[in-house]
């Protein structure tokens, strides 16, 4: 399969969008160790479209994500990152929250590290995720970031 990437300008700094056949694969903040070069002399659809949508997310005029996604992780991963797209708009959780919500109430850290390893943020809205008390805690694109976004969506830190 062919790998695409497109480069655009966010909030948050320069995003790279990664795409594999019809589908979204990773999203990459600048400076991230994975940045690519395509070498495409055209992006796939997938691709424009989730700049577009990132674009009306960032600018407050989209809450939900429809370009198809594809990422790739272990089964649990997987199920993780199926939760957190579940976590509506506005709303956060904490680690607890979705380990219990996958029946493994003791699966906080597990959890965590499907979380840190979430390919396309954002868009599997990772930011989403809290401390038990609600503090702020890693995110790939930095806690300003993951502050930047909760506020964007009307959380108050």
């Amino acid at each position: 399969m062919t790998i695409h990437a497109l480069a655009m300008e966010s909030p948050l700094g320069k995003l790279q969008l990664v795409s594999e056949a019809d589908y979204l694969i990773e999203l990459n903040w600048e400076g991230a160790h994975k940045v690519l070069n395509s070498t495409a002399r055209s992006e796939p659809v997938v691709l424009t479209t989730a700049a577009h949508e990132l674009s009306q997310f960032f600018s407050g005029q989209r809450y939900e994500f429809s370009v198809p996604i594809k990422p790739k992780g272990t089964a649990f991963q997987l199920s993780v990152w199926r939760e957190l797209q579940a976590i509506p708009w506005g709303m956060t959780c904490s680690y607890r929250d979705i380990a219990e919500r996958l029946g493994k109430p003791t699966g906080s850290r597990a959890v965590g590290g499907a979380v840190g390893r979430n390919p396309i943020p954002v868009i599997i809205p990772c930011h989403r995720i809290v401390g038990a008390s609600g503090a702020l805690t890693g995110f790939s694109g930095g806690l300003q970031n993951k502050k930047i976004l909760l506020e964007c969506e009307g959380n108050r830190l």
